[in-house]
């Protein structure tokens, strides 16, 4: 049995990786994954994979795409989620901002510098026709950090994963303003450099496995209800969820890479635009 180590976020997008896990489907072709939830988001997780403390991460295209940029040893297996991440921009509740104009020069909460939260409020800034050269960032971790820093006015919005975020809006603690959708793709499959180089056949396995899974996800009975409950969710937002949600079984397109790197290479957020065979498979 060949131990595989494999990390994302612990929100909806990756319930067929533990389904698959629980039902031993892994197992069967001999591999061992063992999962583990980053709640600190892709920040975090680009430093696991350059610090070999993973093999494998579902996470967030254009943040791989920085870091692997950046020098990070890391290729994109494939595709994961095939539609765009939509981020909520949220404020606290009693703040006084009310539209996202009101947000210009202010400070973005960010799980931390390279993570989606931090790359996306570029976009945001791009979208709004601000300078992106005098954004302000407070560096937060996670989403309990984002609560603690826009409560106490240390931070002045939040972007993440709106559905994950409804909770606690629901809770009356925070405020969201708009939406901000990913220009791309939002989840890839990342594998290291050095254990594509030394279990080639292993990936082939797992993505094998898991593209089986989510080709039938969505048509499994209940599975709004089994989201809903795993997920702290309100069955009327799962719903919405998965009707604009994806899962994908292909390669990354070369022009959805393109767009990621022009869009990065515009925004300073990388100084270079590689090969495409320098960050895919």
């Amino acid at each position: 049995m060949k131990k595989v180590r494999i990390i994302g976020v612990p929100e909806h997008f990756n319930l067929p990786w533990h389904m698959a896990i629980e039902e031993n489907a892994f197992k069967e072709r001999g591999i061992d994954l063992s999962w583990t939830d980053i709640p600190e988001g892709t920040g975090k997780m680009c430093q696991m994979l350059e610090n070999d403390e993973t093999d494998l991460a579902i996470i967030l295209t254009e943040g791989i795409v920085k870091s692997i940029s950046a020098g990070n040893p890391v290729k994109i297996v494939q595709e994961f989620i095939a539609t765009p991440l939509l981020w909520g921009i949220h404020v606290a509740a009693i703040s006084n901002y009310k539209t996202i104009a009101d947000l210009k020069d202010s400070t973005a909460a960010i799980s931390r510098f390279g993570s989606g939260s931090h790359l996306m409020a570029y976009v945001n800034a791009d979208n709004q026709g601000w300078s992106t050269k005098d954004l302000k960032f407070e560096v937060i971790n996670n989403l309990d950090g984002a609560i603690t820093a826009l409560t106490a006015n240390t931070a002045d919005y939040f972007m993440w994963e709106r559905f994950t975020t409804k909770p606690v809006v629901d809770r009356g603690i925070f405020r969201r303003v708009a939406d901000c959708p990913t220009p791309w793709p939002c989840f890839v499959i990342a594998a290291s450099d050095k254990f594509l180089k030394e279990h080639p056949s292993l990936v082939h396995h797992i993505t094998e496995v898991i593209n089986l899974y989510t080709e039938e996800f969505k048509n499994i009975p209940s599975i709004d209800k089994t989201l809903a409950n795993a997920y702290g969710q309100k069955l009327e937002d799962i719903k919405e969820w998965l009707a604009i949600t994806k899962w994908s079984q292909k390669p990354l397109k070369v022009s959805t890479l393109q767009k990621v790197q022009d869009t990065l290479f515009t925004l300073n957020l990388i100084d270079k635009k590689l090969a495409p065979e320098a960050i895919l498979v």
